[in-house]
């Protein structure tokens, strides 16, 4: 049925602000555009829906897409999301140093849930963060 994963998706607050944390991580603007309309209200299931998406393409050409509402804005506070949360739990990231990343994404205004820990076999070193809307990254450096 599936022939390849096509992106995941975040809703953000400030896709600027969101853009400058992701392409800080290494990940390039692909495609940016406004979306409103018919068509994208019937995806979306709200009416007069109105969302700017930014595509990011990583350095392997996995997507992200970053979706602001300019519409049917959420007034949920940000919250730094537990790992334990039900539906979409985290997006995973390889990374080349571990130790820098995390330390860049707390620079960048990102939290960090645990410093980086080795597995029981040696093969990677893993650290649980949060990017600047909350949403939960966990960090792989293989070894």
């Amino acid at each position: 049925m599936i022939s390849k994963f096509r992106h995941a998706g975040i809703v953000v607050r400030d896709l600027n602000k969101s853009l400058v944390f992701y392409e800080g991580l290494g990940f390039c603007l692909w495609r940016r555009e406004m979306e409103k309309g018919i068509f994208i209200d019937k995806v979306v299931g709200l009416e007069g829906a109105c969302v700017e998406t930014a595509k990011l393409k990583s350095p392997c050409g996995v997507l992200l897409e970053l979706l602001e509402y300019h519409s049917h804005k959420a007034e949920k506070e940000i919250t730094c999301q537990p790992s334990n949360q039900l539906g979409c739990s985290h997006i995973a990231l390889t990374v080349k140093c571990i130790q820098s990343a995390v330390d860049l994404i707390k620079n960048m205004g990102g939290s960090i849930v645990n410093p980086p820990q080795t597995a029981p076999n040696g093969s990677v070193k893993v650290a649980y963060c949060h990017d600047i809307e909350g949403v939960l990254l966990e960090l792989v450096e293989e070894t």
